[in-house]
């Protein structure tokens, strides 16, 4: 709404706030929600998707926020987190032919209003405005009032009947104030790509015309500047006039297809003749389709003052400067896989986590991404637990997961992969020494096409010694290693999704991540930083461990060693074989030669070494086959939290699993 009318203007800055605009992400919504925030800042948009959409990409991330209408714990920490008193209800599946799914439409359009009109209704508020739809009505569609009968032709009709009766309810009986909106046809900037204004403009852009129905087929066309104005108005004016109630938000003027794309040929200059009934007629497609808003212009003072051509104007200019970005936000926000997980591994970090969680949060937001983060505790003795149960009650971005004992960061980061549902995971130590705002570097080079990227240590905030060893350890290994590995790469790496498959499916039990990461193969890309020291407490890492860490990575990933004895044998054999001879030719042409004893004695305990050596190579060869040959399980988790909740049954977590995944 550019150039927004003043009176508009004092209704929405005399709003109780904060508001909420459920169902930001869709057409009427979003445009909503801009128009809000042109005014006042404490508005927000609730969206049922944890990524945002292309209509929203260019709002500030502090203004939007994530609740699912079918889950409603979500509505409730929504209402927890914030005192909300104006709401805007545009949350809808249905009303599109490519939305199916009955059983979606009555949890969404029915059920989802139900829980929030009784959460909210518990927590007061001062405006409730439910957008309801003219599908209501059915096949009575030509002018019905507000009061006539209501013939729904759908499941999607169906349902909104229902959430029409449902606030005429809560207003007329429980005496709160809601409203429920008929809006007809609208159209405007920000509408879905596939409806019949935004293709008609589209195709006639180029000099064409998109399939069409019967010509006689007819709308009620409203811009959409002129239904925010009336959601604007219904929430200051409408719930104190009529609690309950239900209006058209119609212009009154019954259009057909021939004359909206005659207009639309008049207006771009197309020559092309359209061809009729290239498309079967649908159930809804009813040739006398147009409202009656007599009420809404009693009870809000409003009408639509958009004419259609100047709306249908509006489009076209609007979609001619927004064409190009709509469509590449179109095809990045919608296409593309754009959900992140963060497993982060968890051991003696109590103090880092809530500076880990506030971290990650911020990056994801200023990505603008779809993410989830999880947690694993590895036993920690310290009260780990604790601190993810409050931060996985208060952000349903949170999981979190507890294993029954130590099973080592390897361990953890597996069990977290497991339950990731992201297109891509990042995997992270918690004690901040892999620093989360590198994670949107590692975005950039896989949105340019890299399926594995990885943090590469350039240095380390530790002392000389240290450093130079790390150095030489991993080009050592590089060195020795059957699979190029790259150098000074840690676990903290961002992973694409098929990647993260391959190494789910992996049967190995004694697990080196990054050593797998890179035998799986595919393109891999380095990011270079330099590692910080641990924020709080000690490293749990030591000479002996980073030894440990050694000959797990050069054993996992080497036969060097085996190699090395087989050499090292041929050598000594034939160095035996110098010294038989030698003592042959001594014995014979030098009998004087003394006989020492400490001759033997060294000999003897440079074999003995070398056969111990032998032996303790082929035991860790064999110490492995061993553990895997056992096929324990690689972590026991003793539990799961989500949303502040304890998962603890196999199926119930195999479902939420599956349904997060889905």
């Amino acid at each position: 709404m550019p150039n927004m009318d003043l009176s508009i203007k004092k209704q929405i800055e005399a709003l109780h706030g904060p508001i909420v605009v459920f169902g930001a992400g869709g057409f009427i919504g979003a445009n909503l929600l801009r128009t809000l925030l042109s005014v006042r800042q404490d508005c927000y948009g609730v969206t049922h998707q944890r990524f945002i959409g292309w209509r929203l990409i260019d709002l500030p991330a502090e203004n939007l926020v994530y609740a699912d209408l079918t889950d409603k714990r979500s509505i409730e920490r929504l209402f927890n987190e914030r005192d909300i008193k104006t709401i805007f209800n545009f949350a809808a599946y249905g009303g599109y032919s490519k939305q199916q799914d009955a059983d979606l439409i009555y949890k969404t359009n029915l059920l989802g209003t139900a829980d929030l009109l009784e959460i909210a209704s518990k927590k007061g508020f001062s405006a409730f405005i439910n957008a309801g739809s003219s599908s209501e009505y059915g096949t009575n569609s030509a002018a019905p009032k507000e009061n006539d009968e209501l013939s729904p032709n759908s499941h999607y009709a169906v349902s909104k009947v229902a959430s029409a009766y449902l606030t005429k309810y809560y207003g007329e009986l429980v005496k709160l104030p809601v409203l429920n909106l008929r809006f007809y046809s609208v159209f405007g900037p920000y509408e879905e790509p596939d409806r019949l204004i935004h293709r008609l403009i589209e195709e006639a852009l180029i000099g064409s015309l998109p399939p069409l129905v019967d010509p006689e087929i007819s709308r009620d066309f409203v811009y959409v500047d002129d239904a925010v104005a009336a959601a604007i108005l219904a929430a200051s004016v409408g719930v104190k006039k009529m609690p309950g109630a239900s209006l058209n938000i119609a212009s009154g003027k019954k259009t057909s297809m021939r004359e909206i794309v005659q207009l639309a040929k008049e207006l771009l200059s197309v020559k092309k003749e359209p061809n009729w009934s290239q498309m079967p007629n649908r159930s809804w497609d009813l040739v006398q389709w147009y409202g009656n808003p007599a009420l809404a212009k009693e009870v809000l003072g409003w009408e639509a003052t958009t004419s259609l051509r100047e709306g249908l104007t509006k489009t076209i200019e609007w979609t001619k400067k927004h064409a190009l970005a709509q469509a590449v936000e179109t095809k990045l926000f919608t296409g593309q896989a754009m959900r992140l997980s963060a497993v982060i591994a968890c051991y003696k970090d109590n103090k880092a986590i809530p500076i880990m969680h506030e971290r990650l949060t911020r990056v994801f937001n200023e990505l603008k991404v779809d993410y989830e983060i999880i947690f694993v505790n590895d036993a920690s003795p310290d009260d780990t637990d604790e601190v993810l149960k409050a931060i996985s009650a208060k952000d349903n971005h949170v999981i979190a997961i507890e294993h029954s004992r130590n099973f080592g960061s390897q361990s953890s980061f597996l069990s977290g992969m497991q339950l990731a549902s992201g297109d891509a995971v990042i995997l992270m130590d918690g004690d901040l020494q892999d620093p989360p705002e590198l994670i949107t570097e590692f975005f950039r080079q896989w949105k340019n096409g890299s399926e594995v990227v990885y943090g590469r240590r350039v240095k380390r905030d530790t002392s000389w010694f240290m450093n130079t060893c790390y150095k030489i350890f991993y080009r050592l290994f590089r060195g020795v290693s059957y699979v190029p590995m790259p150098l000074d790469a840690g676990d903290f790496s961002l992973i694409d999704r098929k990647v993260v498959d391959e190494l789910l499916a992996l049967p190995e039990t004694d697990l080196f991540l990054r050593g797998l990461r890179a035998w799986v193969g595919f393109k891999q890309t380095g990011v270079d930083y330099i590692r910080p020291e641990r924020m709080f407490g000690r490293t749990t890492n030591n000479l002996r461990k980073n030894f440990w860490w050694a000959r797990k990575a050069i054993f996992s990933f080497s036969f060097v060693p085996l190699e090395l004895l087989s050499y090292f044998s041929i050598l000594l054999t034939g160095l035996s074989v110098l010294a038989i001879i030698w003592q042959v030719v001594v014995r014979l042409f030098f009998p004087g030669t003394p006989q020492g004893i400490s001759t033997i004695i060294v000999i003897l305990f440079f074999f003995g070494a070398a056969q111990m050596l032998a032996i303790s190579i082929i035991g860790e060869y064999l110490a492995k086959i061993f553990e895997e040959s056992k096929q324990r399980p690689k972590f026991i988790r003793k539990a799961v939290r989500y949303c502040g909740e304890l998962i603890d049954d196999a199926k119930e977590l195999r479902d939420f699993v599956s349904k997060r995944k889905s």
